[in-house]
């Protein structure tokens, strides 16, 4: 018998003949069943296609799934059946409520990743490892059956269903997605009904050449957590210096002083209007680098193909020098004038696991232009691994397109922050691809900016929404203003409103206030951002900052979360102040955290300098003031914000109250930072005083003390509470810097 394969060619005996019959019967069944398949899912027929299908399935990472964990559904093709491109992947979930709703899909691409101790910019290696596939994320928020069928479209038009399948979701403590309070809409709460407090800081910039790596945050946030925090601030749009997901990150320049090495792509008979290439041009010895703004990782004992298009002018040769591979010319004579390809293949060191610039030299003078470079993994199966080398495409569109590795680098950090219950408010549009188109509302600028973001946050919705450590989406850090965007968040609001099955919060930033944007129905949040600098500081320490701020904030949203999302001591130029560094105690850092907790806002102020924050291990100021909200009822919707009015006006008071409790803050002005730290003096006592809690009547009354640098009650003698005609007086006795005090009402 003679086969090929598994392809029997010929049978010459009875059992031969035997075995054919049963696998022509086979192919028959086969054929019936995908026509079956075809009618009982109910695919429609594309124009000018014939009825039926190809055979789709969505396998489950999992049959049960607690509430508010992730699921993931993988398309599949069983039998290896080839298929057109699929161009759209998505499923329909039926609740256990009876309700339905519809989550994206997208394309993975599955991504190794190891640390590196100490290895500075190259400490987080990730390479992609594994056959990409459509893929769907999913996090459950009721607990029961679901039913889901996939949704497929094709490049040829074709729309398949496929067969629907069964996954059940059960109870968990896990709190779940971050929400406007029901009871309170100032406040937060979690989607199981518990009210939500962020405190936390910015942790904006994430990256190979940043303080923090992914693998600092990684040993980071375990001790955040620990100290109480459950809030960050995450930029994924920093462009070439940190995590940016949508951006111009180029292998030839850097943001800072952009100047590509580009032209349009010369006239010749395969000429391509529009189409740029690299040049480079000058005497011989001139040299070129393709240094991607992230380390090209490599895997060891693996082999690789460089290949690209060059074009020459007459006598212009150019050597190609691949790391510690050995110089390879790459023009030829035909290159003058001409495109020309050139390959080289070589294989990475046993221990090599990345590859440095790629330098281009002129060994003669002239010009030479560059285009379609790319360098890619050769597997053991003569198949091309993924692009490596994206980087160096000055085609490449920077909407639109979406950076793998920052995107597996998103992936990784939200599983971190969810593993530790601290919530993410990601950063996600580059502010400056998108701020001049948004001048017109009328112009086609406009609109293509409102579609460009509206294909960006399908793609962030597909991946990343399915995680209750997103907190919000900010759709860019401090936008001008000025601008018009009144429509832009009116439609993206509409958008995430259709197409977030998770509804998560929206807000945005400007780089002056903009109430407006607090005012924005289709905004959730209101934010703000404040420094401390050397023009501010004759007349505002960072208590009165922080509650002037408060107040601005709740004038213009008096209805919603509000967040003071950036605050620090900084330079006129908006740069790291020396007393920042100076402040060994983190005391302005102290004081405006408390000051914040206390004043009505949603969270504590959000320190910008997280670098500095590690540094001072300023970590532990969190913890005392946790310990201090945690009974603070932010959903009741009887908080009221007020100022004590104290008998010594070196004593400030910054408090929340109920009709029971009230919970206060009394800072000696003399120990803030700008107030008389900055100066190097030391805060002098303040005397016993009392001061008014207005509108809290109650008979009988609890004071406890709190030490808020330690953490812990305090006994102190002289402590008493009596109800006046228009409150509460609370005395209080000497202290030096600050006090935190309960006052609770007793039967």
């Amino acid at each position: 018998m003679v086969t090929t394969g598994l392809r029997t060619l010929r049978c010459r005996t009875e059992e031969d003949e035997l075995r054919g019959a049963v696998w022509v019967f086979a192919r028959l069944s086969v054929i019936a069943w995908v026509f079956w398949w075809g009618l009982s899912v109910g695919v429609p027929a594309a124009e000018g296609s014939t009825t039926g299908a190809e055979p789709f399935q969505v396998l489950p990472s999992q049959s049960t799934v607690e509430r508010f964990a992730k699921v993931e559904f993988r398309l599949v093709t069983p039998g290896g059946v080839s298929l057109p491109a699929v161009e759209e992947f998505e499923v329909v979930i039926r609740l256990p409520s009876g309700n339905g709703v519809t989550v994206p899909g997208f394309y993975f691409q599955p991504y190794e990743r190891r640390t590196f101790a100490g290895q500075g910019q190259r400490t987080d290696w990730i390479y992609p490892r594994g056959e990409p596939y459509w893929l769907v994320r999913f996090t459950p928020w009721e607990v029961g059956e679901h039913g889901l069928t996939g949704r497929v479209r094709l490049a040829d038009g074709r729309q398949l269903t496929t067969a629907s399948i069964k996954f059940h979701s059960v109870a968990s403590n896990r709190r779940g997605f971050l929400r406007r309070s029901a009871e309170d809409p100032r406040f937060f709460a979690t989607a199981d009904g518990r009210p939500f407090f962020a405190i936390g800081q910015n942790l904006a910039f994430i990256g190979g050449g940043q303080y923090f790596t992914l693998a600092k945050v990684e040993q980071t946030l375990p001790i955040l957590a620990e100290h109480g925090v459950n809030y960050l601030r995450v930029w994924t749009c920093c462009e070439d210096w940190a995590i940016c997901i949508e951006g111009r990150k180029s292998a030839w320049t850097r943001t800072w002083h952009w100047r590509l090495p580009v032209e349009n792509r010369p006239n010749g008979e395969d000429h391509q209007p529009g189409r740029r290439c690299v040049v480079l041009a000058g005497e011989a010895g001139q040299t070129l680098s393709a240094d991607p703004s992230w380390p090209l990782a490599l895997y060891p004992d693996t082999d690789y193909l460089f290949t690209g298009r060059i074009r020459t002018t007459a006598g212009t040769e150019v050597v190609c020098q691949l790391s510690d591979q050995p110089p390879r010319v790459i023009s030829q004579p035909e290159s003058s004038g001409k495109w020309t390809e050139f390959t080289i293949n070589f294989r990475s060191g046993s221990r090599q696991y990345w590859l440095g610039p790629i330098s281009f030299r002129l060994t003669r003078g002239g010009k030479v232009w560059f285009d379609a470079l790319s360098l890619r993994e050769v597997r053991e199966d003569g198949s091309l691994g993924p692009e490596l080398l994206w980087e160096a495409d000055v085609n490449r569109p920077a909407r639109g397109w979406f950076n793998p590795i920052d995107c597996a680098l998103l992936d990784r950090l939200l599983e971190a922050a969810e593993s530790h219950g601290i919530y993410l408010q990601l950063c996600m549009l580059t502010r400056d691809l998108y701020m001049y188109a948004l001048s017109d509302p009328s112009s086609e600028e406009y609109e293509q900016a409102i579609a460009d973001a509206k294909r960006f946050f399908r793609h962030a919705i597909a991946r990343w929404g399915y995680s209750p450590a997103v907190a919000a989406w900010e759709y860019w850090n401090e936008m001008d203003p000025g601008k018009p965007t009144e429509r832009f968040y009116d439609e993206l609001g509409r958008f995430f409103e259709e197409h977030d099955p998770y509804a998560h919060l929206r807000t945005t930033s400007t780089w002056h206030p903009s109430p407006r944007d607090m005012r924005h129905p289709r905004l959730d949040i209101a934010d703000a951002h404040y420094y401390l600098r050397p023009m501010e500081r004759e007349h505002w320490d960072e208590v009165e900052a922080v509650l002037d701020r408060a107040k601005f904030l709740r004038g213009h949203a008096p209805d919603k979360p509000a967040l003071l999302a950036e605050f620090g001591l900084a330079t006129e130029k908006w740069g790291l102040a020396d007393d920042m560094k100076a402040d060994r105690q983190a005391v302005h850092f102290h004081n405006a955290l408390w000051t914040s907790a206390l004043s009505g806002l949603s969270g504590t102020a959000m320190f910008w300098w997280w670098e500095q924050l590690d540094k001072l291990q300023a970590y532990k100021h969190y913890r005392p003031l946790s310990l201090f909200v945690v009974d603070i009822p932010w959903d009741s919707g009887k908080l009221i914000a007020f100022d004590g009015v104290s008998s010594d006006k070196a004593v400030r008071v910054v408090a929340l109250r109920t009709e029971s409790t009230a919970w206060c803050w009394l800072i000696n002005r003399g120990a803030t930072w700008v107030g008389s730290l900055a100066l190097g003096r030391e805060p002098k006592p303040v005397p016993p005083g009392d001061f008014l809690i207005p509108d809290f009547r109650v008979s009988r009354c609890r004071l406890e003390a709190f030490d808020s640098w330690e953490g812990k009650p305090l006994q102190l003698p002289g402590l008493t509470g009596e109800t006046v005609s228009d409150g509460l007086r609370v005395t209080y006795p000497r202290f030096v810097r600050d006090l935190a005090l309960r006052v609770i009402s007793v039967p």
